[in-house]
């Protein structure tokens, strides 16, 4: 250890070089948390009441908290049937004038169609922000995620493929953010160009928060990071079985295993089973009665109480309304051995 113990230590600056190198962008800023990476995204983007920001509704609520708290109003989108991704289509009715962002989730990993909504958000003069909390590592058309928005937010929480325990990082990929990307993350001051030498004392710029991350945390990452290849392997093969060996049992009960078109290359981040409504109760309660921890995932925004009182309502994210009730996350991580994955195979097979 260096003995640095604050934010913005050498652990954290290796880490942010492992990003870059790794995916290409312009530059990776360690954050605290996700959440505070997209929070960070809406502060930079300088959002005023009335803009708008397209959102799916099927995502965790840290995608749309982060441009309500600039008094932005979220306009929620449904997904795909397939790959359960923003669906562009439907993003192409919800565009209008007031359209400031548009916020890509890359679901489970992968890819959204980024051509297509790239091509929107130049048409309304938009920003894209990819929500790339799933995605490390993953690709779309041979291109890293994380590097087809204007900005990109990643996650290392802990149930995440690499994980510090609470972590996360802005991806900036257009230069005319960094500067102030650096400022705001810094508490609203220049004390990042301060240490560079740039200035002879750092003072108050605009509005900001603390960001920055640990370098314990750092240290942490960086051994995730470089673990990279081991890391991605496990979850490969783990991902791989359970696609192989469920396949069968899935195409005879009408269930369905996750879709990755054969342009993506997922980021093995969960392994998920949509499940026909009216069975899935039942089929959690088979599971749990045979030691297997199952659950399901988001409930849809646009239906929350929040969701609500945003403008959510019932019908208007059709796909979403559905397979928020459909799906079944399997147990997936890193260090799930082969007798305990196949102990998961058997009773998801012995469901009837």
């Amino acid at each position: 250890m260096s003995g640095r113990l604050a934010g913005d230590g050498p652990f954290c600056r290796s880490a942010e070089q492992l990003l870059e190198a790794a995916l290409g962008t312009r530059r990776a800023l360690v954050t605290t948390s996700c959440t505070h990476a997209l929070e960070l995204s809406g502060l930079l983007l300088d959002l005023q009441p009335g803009d708008e920001v397209i959102v799916p509704s099927f995502t965790f609520v840290s995608t749309v908290n982060a441009f309500v708290l600039r008094g932005a109003r979220v306009v929620f989108a449904d997904v795909r049937r397939d790959t359960l991704n923003l669906d562009e289509a439907h993003v192409a009715r919800l565009i209008s004038k007031r359209t400031r962002a548009i916020v890509p989730v890359h679901y489970a990993g992968v890819g959204c169609e980024m051509d297509a909504l790239g091509e929107l958000a130049a048409q309304c003069g938009a920003v894209v922000i990819e929500d790339n909390a799933h995605g490390l590592f993953g690709t779309y058309r041979g291109r890293m995620l994380g590097t087809f928005g204007a900005l990109a937010t990643q996650s290392f929480h802990d149930t995440k493929n690499f994980t510090c325990g609470e972590g996360g990082a802005l991806l900036v990929n257009d230069e005319r953010y960094l500067e102030r990307a650096e400022i705001i993350r810094e508490k609203g001051t220049d004390r990042s160009r301060f240490f560079r030498g740039q200035v002879d004392k750092y003072t108050w710029q605009e509005v900001g928060s603390s960001y920055v991350l640990s370098d314990i945390l750092g240290a942490l990452l960086v051994s995730q990071l470089e673990a990279r290849a081991e890391i991605q392997g496990r979850r490969a093969a783990l991902w791989a079985r359970y696609a192989t060996e469920l396949a069968g049992w899935a195409a005879a009960h009408g269930a369905h295993l996750p879709v990755v078109p054969p342009h993506c290359e997922q980021a093995f981040h969960m392994f998920y089973l949509r499940v026909p409504v009216a069975r899935r109760p039942a089929f959690l309660a088979h599971l749990k009665e045979r030691g297997v921890q199952a659950v399901f995932h988001y409930v849809p925004l646009h239906l929350s109480p929040m969701g609500l009182a945003h403008g959510g309502a019932a019908g208007m994210c059709p796909v979403t309304e559905t397979i928020a009730d459909e799906l079944v996350r399997l147990p997936f991580y890193a260090d799930l051995d082969d007798a305990d994955q196949g102990r998961v195979i058997e009773a998801v097979r012995s469901f009837r």
